[in-house]
């Protein structure tokens, strides 16, 4: 018995061992071809004039889609920002999927809505349309309102989406933060498509969590307060500067994220636009828009930039985190599931072949395989049979190998675009990679297990995400910390001038001291004091007494000075 145990413990540790060497072999790749990718854009674009795409008249038109539930407490700010966007060719459409707090009247009140008969020109089964409203101050004539009733995001982004009149949607979550250029970059690869049609084009995603924000923008940025804030920051810098940007360089790119993300109208309406039935729509929309092109064997591309052009609140508390990547996880099975013809199938190319292989394999296996992995752990300690120096030295290899990965996503980060600049923020994110796999790490994958438990359950609920609402200025910062901050403000704008009253008013009272000294020798110090420097405020504060407390303190402390 204990001699077939052996001989599985080998077969065992072997598969686990090539499974493990393989994911080093992708990310060895991923981390060299990002670094190219990054280097390349950052090349191309360095001297780049985005004043030129925004008064190019051939520059695509846009209609960014925002869909609002419940959204009252800052949808009115939101679309404030959204409308300070730089870009001339753009309609902004807020779809408030059947909010039931008071989102549409805070909305028309803002901006002066009133319905309007418009004609949808999509023809997607959504929910059904309650109104269309147009704002009647012309300074709002890019906004269109809808109300509908509620069907959940995809169906409200197909709304949009039927609404639409621009060449390219762009999908974001009402409550991010746009930078105010992110329209222009965005339309850069579209605008330098050639041969290849770009039906799909993502940017890179922030954390506006511990950032200040004012009038809708981000002023300055800090990493998350939180450890489980930071390990995201750090999670998301190797998602979209690594893995999003070496896979869009080999044509495999099939996630734009749902909280920012561009597409082509035509491809969107051709596909039948978002499903409903997925809770992981944003993927399985890519996914159905490359499968399309493949088979009408149209030349295409799906590509992600480095720039940081969206920020978005990530959860700082374990149960909404592990209830997001619960939902990761299911949608990522329901894509794969309904796609599953196209798994290694050549007629689909880099997508059958290599893309939906390399997510069934790593990224929805992965977790199955490492909760996999502990289980067998217990049952070979409990046996007895375990090789303990091995142990060690694979355990080593696998953290320092996540560690060390991790801090070279720092470093290109750096490269790519310096966000985190601070020298604090770099040492945190260092000691964050550190600490990850021993905390975050264990969340994501319980999660995960969890997540493909509750799919095979028929668990389809998207899960309750608490938002705690981005910093507004100081409001949320300590009271010595907005009085040091009002302090320098003031300091820097009338510094010079109190500054120079300052050097007036000594060179007065130098004058005076000296004057009374000549005209009056036996006049000692606390009487020259109150003569020369406290008669100064006698009409300001005549009424407050303080000449009594100040003139019978002079008695005592006249032997001290003389």
């Amino acid at each position: 018995m204990l001699e077939f145990a052996h001989i599985v413990y080998e077969i065992v540790i072997w598969l686990f061992l090539l499974y493990s060497i393989a994911i080093l072999l992708i990310y060895s790749w991923v981390g060299i071809y990002a670094y190219g990718a990054v280097c390349r854009y950052k090349n191309e674009n360095t001297f780049t004039d985005y004043n030129l795409v925004a008064t190019n008249v051939n520059a695509p038109s846009f209609s960014l889609i925002a869909p609002a539930y419940n959204e009252g407490m800052a949808v009115v700010e939101s679309v404030r920002s959204l409308l300070s966007l730089y870009y001339h060719n753009l309609e902004i459409i807020i779809v408030n999927d059947g909010s039931r707090d008071d989102s549409m009247d805070k909305l028309i009140e803002a901006y002066s809505l009133e319905s309007v008969p418009f004609f949808i020109q999509g023809n997607i089964q959504t929910k059904e349309v309650r109104g269309i409203y147009k704002s009647k101050n012309a300074a709002f004539k890019k906004l269109i309102v809808v109300d509908k009733e509620n069907g959940g995001k995809a169906d409200a982004l197909n709304v949009g989406v039927n609404i639409s009149s621009g060449d390219y949607i762009v999908c974001i979550d009402v409550d991010c933060i746009l930078e105010q250029d992110a329209l222009l970059k965005l339309a850069k690869p579209f605008l330098e498509q050639t041969d290849k049609r770009v039906i799909a084009c993502g940017g890179v995603i922030r954390l506006v969590n511990n950032c200040k924000v004012e009038n809708g923008k981000v002023i300055d940025v800090n990493l998350p307060k939180s450890l489980l804030g930071r390990t995201q920051a750090l999670e998301y810098i190797r998602a979209f500067v690594l893995g999003r940007m070496a896979w869009s360089r080999a044509s495999g790119l099939i996630l734009i994220s749902g909280a920012f993300g561009a597409f082509d109208k035509q491809i969107v309406l051709a596909c039948g636009g978002y499903d409903n039935c997925t809770v992981g729509e944003d993927m399985e929309l890519v996914v159905r828009m490359r499968r399309y092109m493949e088979e009408q064997k149209f030349p295409y591309e799906v590509v992600n930039i480095p720039d940081p052009l969206c920020w978005t609140e990530v959860p700082e508390s374990k149960e909404v985190l592990k209830n997001q990547r619960n939902r990761w996880m299911r949608g990522t099975i329901e894509t794969l599931w309904k796609h599953r013809k196209l798994m290694f199938n050549p007629k689909y190319g880099k997508l059958g072949m290599v893309s939906l292989p390399y997510w069934f394999f790593f990224e929805l296996l992965g977790p199955l395989v490492e909760f996999a992995g502990y289980i067998v752990f217990l049952i070979f300690l409990f046996l007895g049979i375990i090789n303990w120096p091995f142990f060690f030295a694979l355990f080593a290899l696998v953290i320092s190998s996540g560690i060390l990965y991790s801090i070279y996503a720092i470093l290109v980060d750096l490269v790519s675009h310096q966000v985190y600049g601070k020298k604090r923020d770099l040492s945190k994110l260092i000691t964050t990679a550190i600490l990850e796999p021993f905390y975050f790490h264990l969340i994501v994958l319980g999660s995960g297990v969890r997540g493909f438990i509750d799919y095979f359950r028929k668990q389809h609920s998207w899960g309750e995400m608490k938002r705690q609402g981005f910093q507004q200025g100081e409001a949320d910062e300590p009271f010595f910390k907005r009085i040091r901050v009002k302090l320098e403000v003031g300091l820097k704008n009338y510094g010079c001038i109190g500054l120079v009253f300052f050097i007036l008013y000594m060179v007065s009272v130098g004058v005076e001291w000296w004057w009374y000294g000549r005209q009056f020798t036996q006049l000692g110090f606390f009487e020259w004091f109150y003569t020369t420097v406290v008669g100064k405020f006698d009409l300001c504060f005549s009424g407050l007494g303080y000449r009594w407390c100040f003139l019978s303190f002079i008695p005592v402390c006249e032997p001290f000075f003389g």
